[in-house]
């Protein structure tokens, strides 16, 4: 795999960050494992420090403030 197929973008002005390969924008950790639950990952919340499985770019992992 060239890269992981969910890609988190860095955190917008809005606080918000676009969540790509997956349904739309997250604001929170929580938006983004129920967008993981809903594409079928069986356990979303212990792919979101994997990159193999989530590309976190701008913000890092976990930071949903604005930059």
């Amino acid at each position: 795999m060239t890269s992981a197929p969910i890609v988190v973008h860095q955190p917008s002005r809005t606080g918000g960050q676009s969540v790509t390969e997956i349904l739309g924008t997250a604001y929170s950790d929580h938006d983004l494992v129920v967008f993981l639950e809903g594409a079928g990952v069986d356990d979303p919340q212990g792919v979101l420090d994997d990159p193999q499985w989530v590309e976190w770019r701008g913000g890092g992992p976990h930071k949903w403030r604005t930059a």
